[in-house]
């Protein structure tokens, strides 16, 4: 039997990934996040998004400095001037 590298779990996901979309059109992704949104929303109350919101903001805040948020929020405002 030959010796074969291991493939890390990045690669194996972005492979399986690739495949994926290759046989599923942009309804299929549709649907499973509707499905996905409703089987997680009927499983969590309001303290949990409020819980999970201020973890996500605490690591974001942590990991970007004051120019990000800048930058963000200028991109943000000229987004929107565009509609």
């Amino acid at each position: 039997m030959a010796n074969k590298e291991k493939m890390s779990r990045e690669e194996a996901g972005r492979k399986g990934g690739e495949a994926t979309s290759k046989n599923h059109d942009r309804d299929f992704y549709q649907e499973i996040g509707q499905k996905g949104g409703e089987a997680t929303s009927d499983n969590h109350d309001k303290e949990f998004y409020q819980e999970i919101g201020q973890k996500g903001g605490a690591a974001t805040s942590d990991s970007h400095g004051k120019d990000f948020y800048k930058e963000i929020g200028e991109k943000g405002g000229k987004a929107r001037n565009n509609y």
